[in-house]
């Protein structure tokens, strides 16, 4: 370079050009292709780092070559501004969030502008300004009207520090994210959309997601998950206070009901404590802090040891009869299926590991003809004939899925089930610095 680079003096005075004149303006313009250029908003939460210097370069970058090939471009810039950060970075300076958060605005908003980046600043979006969440409202509105937003009662991952619920990725290790402070599951009230609605479409439509990796269509159609089963009910015996009660458990093997020896509810179950005697309250209330505490994926493990107590009450089993023992143990899961596993010792080896471990009965109802197995030294897993299962005796065990729901379903205690992995999205992670729920009780 034949001349020096004084960017304190170059930059700014370019920059005041291109903004006195508007040159990164977008305008309507039918004879030139579109093209929109959208980099994530960034959180005003204090200063600019290298991270978004590299993210928004990049993009600008792809911006300024669309534009000088032709292309009529729409690069804007935002501020995602709601949310618990500022909350409590207000708490602790003793601010309010909306100035602590402008504040924060008007010099990153700055720092952008040194940059040199082209920004149509004329469509600057702030999340936490009327004018842009009444339309996070609307859109929830619509939903609401259609049956897509509603509220129940669910167990949800709770931090005390924060004061918050977390969505499932925002529990590392079973911490919260932010603040490290150990994560509780808890029942509230909470809204959601129904997203399980579009489950199968979902899952159809991942065919037609071209120039996608088969290993990604496999991740999602595992993470949607769909299941053909049955919902069994099972009748509580002997409740604490005299009530009747009646325990639904979905299952893809109904051809094992006659095998049926504990049943099993989560930690988290909503009648967990109806369902408790008073003699095994406290082990119970033990049991489930310490559950609490763990993540799902420690409790799905299969490395891992399982355990549980004794609720003191029992069920029937509508096939039999007979009378079985209620537990709660950490590997059953509130979120899946309803809360509550129907054990078979023989033919499910976490059952199995469960019931050696606690010395629970044990029932065989379908062998290998050519090998038939007492099932003391492991589950036996494999398709079979059925065998100690009433009417069903000598029926290969794949028929007899549909013939024990088809009896289910005659006799009123059960009915088929196309069953989702898939979960309503809850969205009722409300604070004060946050988007209202428009709905007013």
């Amino acid at each position: 370079m034949k001349e020096s680079y004084y960017p304190q003096e170059i930059e700014k005075k370019w920059q005041k050009v291109w903004e006195e004149n508007k040159v990164f303006k977008t305008t309507d313009d039918d004879e030139k292709p579109k093209y929109y250029a959208l980099s994530m908003f960034p959180y005003p939460s204090g200063k600019l780092h290298m991270g978004h210097v590299r993210n928004y370069t990049i993009t600008d970058v792809i911006a300024r070559y669309k534009k000088m090939n032709g292309f009529n471009v729409l690069h804007p810039m935002g501020w995602d501004s709601f949310g618990l950060p500022a909350e409590n970075a207000a708490m602790k300076h003793g601010a309010n969030p909306e100035t602590w958060t402008d504040e924060n605005i008007k010099y990153m908003t700055k720092q952008l502008k040194m940059l040199g980046l082209s920004y149509d600043w004329d469509r600057e979006v702030t999340t936490c300004k009327p004018d842009y969440y009444k339309w996070t409202q609307w859109l929830f509105l619509q939903l609401y009207k259609k049956g897509l937003a509603y509220k129940k009662e669910a167990a949800v991952n709770w931090c005390e520090q924060c004061g918050t619920v977390l969505a499932n990725e925002q529990v590392i290790d079973g911490k919260c994210w932010r603040c490290d402070s150990v994560v509780e599951k808890k029942y509230l009230s909470q809204w959601f959309l129904k997203i399980t609605d579009y489950a199968e479409v979902l899952l159809k439509d991942l065919d037609k997601l071209t120039g996608w990796g088969d290993n990604v269509k496999t991740m999602q159609a595992n993470w949607i998950g769909k299941s053909q089963g049955a919902i069994l009910k099972f009748k509580v015996c002997d409740m604490p206070d005299g009530s009747d009660l009646e325990i639904p458990v979905y299952t893809t093997r109904p051809d094992t009901a006659y095998g049926i020896t504990y049943l099993v509810v989560a930690p988290e179950y909503k009648d967990i404590e109806k369902l408790t005697t008073p003699e095994n309250k406290k082990a119970v209330e033990e049991y489930r802090a310490n559950a609490r505490k763990m993540t799902e994926i420690e409790r799905l493990s299969t490395e891992r040891v399982k355990t549980g107590v004794p609720l003191g009450t029992h069920c029937i089993n509508p096939f039999t009869g007979e009378k079985f023992p209620l537990w709660t143990a950490d590997y059953a899961l509130v979120e899946y299926g309803t809360g509550a596993v129907m054990a078979v010792p023989t033919h499910d080896t976490r059952d199995f590991d469960f019931a050696k471990k606690y010395n629970l009965p044990m029932k065989v109802v379908i062998e290998n003809p050519e090998n038939p197995s007492d099932c003391k030294d492991a589950a036996y897993t494999d398709p079979g004939i059925m065998v100690n299962s009433g009417e069903f005796n000598g029926m290969n065990n794949e028929d007899a899925k549909k013939a024990i729901t088809e009896k289910a379903v005659k006799e009123g205690f059960g009915e088929f089930k196309t069953q989702y992995r898939l979960r309503d999205w809850l969205v009722s992670r409300q604070r004060y610095w946050g988007a209202p729920i428009p709905v007013v009780y």
